[in-house]
């Protein structure tokens, strides 16, 4: 745990994101549509202030729990943009959790500085990453909610969206080939660039064969749905798995270096 190298700022506005985080997360249901919104928006916007501070501020870091932070913000980002097309949609309280958790945990593991001497390219092959876990994010959080209606419809109850389970379908692959494009270049990048980006060629470790993996079951997964017609719960379940080698391939082994062999590289 790095906690001691995480600046009054940072402190300042992680603790600021998480207790804003924590209104609609421990008051939905007594919160007006309103209220839970704007104390939503509240969030997302220290939170942004968040990343933005840590990327920029005094003493540049990254690692595990800033991707994390940044895909939760992200993830919230794409709720916000889909709410103003379908108002019914209704995630709020678990996306609340999630945002505060990941803010909590940047600020316990800010990760390693990052280093002045790194490509100028490092930035761009970062976000990319970091975009494609965003998408595939967003690809879960709306496999859940459809799995979850689909839950509500078999039991004869209303579904709480009320968004159409072809909707949610449809919006789930949406993000899974976007997230599946921006994967493509991010490893293709990192492959053909990797000296430039790293200072070494490609190289397999844990990343590249989680990555790797993670490729291939999304690939299969979208060839199998145009082919074949996957859908439903196995999509899911392949879906989850992608995702499961994706966030093992970078978040996994950088927890590995940074928390449990306290190395930075």
């Amino acid at each position: 745990m790095i906690l001691p190298s995480a600046s009054p700022v940072s402190w300042l506005l992680a603790l600021a994101a998480a207790a804003a985080y924590a209104v609609p997360a421990a008051a939905s249901s007594r919160l007006s549509a309103t209220a839970a919104r704007n104390a939503l928006l509240l969030a997302w916007v220290l939170h942004a202030a968040v990343l933005v501070w840590g990327l920029w501020g005094d003493a540049p870091r990254f690692g595990f729990a800033p991707a994390l932070s940044m895909t939760a913000w992200l993830v919230l980002t794409v709720y916000a943009v889909e709410r103003q097309l379908f108002p019914q949609l209704r995630a709020r309280w678990m996306l609340a959790v999630l945002g505060a958790v990941a803010v909590l945990l940047a600020l316990l593991f800010p990760g390693q500085p990052l280093h002045v001497t790194a490509s100028a390219w490092l930035p761009l092959h970062l976000a990319l990453g970091i975009a494609c876990y965003g998408l595939f994010a967003a690809a879960v959080v709306h496999a859940w909610l459809m799995t979850r209606a689909e839950r509500q419809i078999r039991q004869a109850e209303d579904p709480q969206n009320g968004i159409p389970l072809l909707t949610l379908e449809r919006l789930t692959f949406r993000f899974v080939t976007a997230g599946f494009v921006l994967l493509s270049a991010t490893l293709l990048a990192g492959w053909l660039f990797g000296e430039v980006l790293y200072g070494h060629a490609g190289r397999w470790d844990h990343k590249a064969v989680f990555s790797l993996l993670s490729w291939i079951t999304f690939a299969a997964l979208l060839l199998g749905r145009s082919r074949f017609g996957w859908r439903g719960r196995n999509a899911v379940r392949m879906l989850y798995a992608g995702a499961g080698l994706l966030l093992l391939a970078y978040v996994g082994s950088r927890f590995v270096m940074e928390v449990v062999l306290g190395r930075s590289t």
